[in-house]
């Protein structure tokens, strides 16, 4: 058990039977009234938002996390089959437990957030950046840079893209896998 004063984000707790973790919080202390705490939860099943308000010194449920590395093998009808590194046990997960599936390509490496008492997998998370090739693009047009123009990329696991006019087919482009965008083409 933990009370509203352990709060700290990313802590994952149980709020009505379901698992949450912390995005922010705040503690108010209003001139009249009781203190206290403004929570943002993020839903580990769903990935929904909301927010909530506990009263200061509440006690809620602290749920174990344990991140365990996980290497990507391949994708058939079953889902997405990763291997745990350290024991080199196989499971298939669904694609709406996995952050950023898009740029997920075979053989990366990922963390696997799981459970501590039940050994459940709640999700999994891609680095913050990975390198990903252009398959295909259209030419930019010589002389259109008045502005930041950006036109559609397709990247190697079929995720598409906005990149700067200078990208071509065949490029390598470091991507920001939380929100899908571009961040600078890669040098070899």
């Amino acid at each position: 058990m933990a009370t509203t004063a352990d709060f700290r984000n990313g802590m994952c707790i149980e709020v009505d039977g379901q698992y949450y973790f912390i995005v922010e919080f705040l503690h108010v202390k209003p001139g009249k009234g009781p203190a206290f705490v403004r929570t943002k939860l993020k839903n580990v099943t769903t990935g929904r938002v909301i927010d909530k308000t506990f009263s200061s010194g509440v006690k809620v449920d602290e749920v174990r996390i344990e991140r365990r590395p996980f290497q990507f093998l391949y994708k058939d009808e079953m889902g997405y089959n990763f291997m745990n590194t350290e024991t080199f046990e196989q499971v298939s997960l669904p694609a709406e437990q996995i952050e950023g599936v898009d740029f997920l390509k075979e053989g990366d490496m990922v963390d696997v957030q799981v459970h501590a008492d039940t050994d459940t997998i709640l999700t999994v998370e891609l680095p913050s950046h990975v390198v990903l090739e252009v398959t295909y693009t259209e030419p930019g047009l010589k002389g259109d840079t008045a502005t930041n123009a950006l036109k559609p990329a397709t990247l190697e696991t079929g995720a598409e893209i906005r990149v700067p006019l200078f990208i071509e087919a065949g490029d390598k482009v470091k991507v920001d896998t939380r929100s899908g965008s571009y961040v600078e083409r890669v040098k070899e």
